[in-house]
């Protein structure tokens, strides 16, 4: 189903969920150490809950495919993605665990941040029975690579109907590699690194060994480099801003460049670059502020 069929793209986004906990400190403690931190903000967390968040605030109809649970802390996350214009389906319903937690510290001076995360750890997901049916109704689907069985079930069924697949490469995970043969595009940080890869051109030299079409490697501030078929490639520099928090901003490009290939249907390299560019200037303004929702309010 094309963007050009409804006035709104819509995305399904498969992965991680979390309630990021978020400190704003002028310094990391040390061992024994007590901070007051200056602010705090408290909102759902991960990769592709992230990146649904930015591609609803963008102007795209999002779904979340992940896990929640009913446990009281998940009332807070599903309050903050109804806000957001998130539809959910999640698959921990009869979960009375706590969600993982994202336990995050935000460096005042420099916008670094230091997480510890349970991530996908406490849930081993099976694949809806409507997985067709939610597939069927999007543009485009975005897998951040955790929950890998629903992940893949995620991938194969978009590749079944036609639906492209991005990929957020956050880090090299178990399964990844069987993953990788039904993706499309691949969006990849420098932590990205594939068995045998330390760079990357070397990064995105195995993506297109393994049958990804469009890839790229994003390195903070540094240019965005990315590569295509038949020996296409390119480099898009990254909006100067002044960091306030760089947590969730290769979440918010995900989303972004997502809003941007729903839209836009074929892939070329004018596309794809212009989608970077657009992705990266939606990103840096979120570096711009604490937290991962202030930027969306102006702030």
């Amino acid at each position: 189903m094309e963007a050009t069929a409804r006035q709104r793209p819509a995305g399904l986004f498969v992965g991680l969920c979390t309630l990021d906990v978020i400190q704003l400190v002028e310094h990391m403690p040390g061992p024994d150490e007590k901070l007051t931190s200056r602010d705090q903000s408290v909102a759902a967390g991960g990769p592709a809950t992230n990146a649904a968040a930015a591609f609803s605030h963008l102007g795209g109809t999002a779904r979340l495919l992940t896990a929640i649970g009913g446990h009281p802390l998940s009332l807070a996350v599903t309050a903050d993605l109804r806000d957001l214009g998130v539809a959910v389906s999640d698959l921990a319903t009869d979960s009375v665990e706590p969600p993982a937690v994202s336990s995050v510290l935000v460096t005042a001076s420099t916008g670094e941040r230091a997480v510890a995360s349970a991530n996908a750890t406490r849930h081993r997901l099976s694949p809806p029975g409507d997985l067709d049916t939610l597939v069927a109704a999007c543009d485009i689907v975005e897998i951040d690579g955790h929950h890998r069985d629903l992940a893949l079930a995620a991938a194969g069924t978009a590749r079944a109907l036609g639906r492209p697949t991005l990929l957020d490469g956050g880090s090299w995970k178990d399964g990844t590699e069987d993953l990788l043969r039904l993706v499309d595009v691949a969006v990849c940080s420098a932590d990205f690194h594939p068995p045998g890869t330390s760079t990357p051109a070397q990064t995105l030299r195995f993506l297109r060994e393994h049958g990804v079409s469009w890839a790229a490697v994003s390195a903070g501030a540094e240019p965005i480099e990315w590569a295509g078929p038949d020996g296409l490639a390119g480099r898009v520099e990254v909006p100067a801003v002044r960091v306030a928090d760089t947590l969730g901003a290769g979440d918010v490009l995900h989303g972004a460049l997502a809003h941007h290939l729903a839209a836009t249907g074929e892939l070329t390299s004018e596309s794809f670059a212009e989608g970077l560019r657009r992705a990266a200037k939606v990103a840096s303004r979120a570096c711009a502020s604490f937290g991962t929702r202030a930027w969306m309010r102006g702030r």
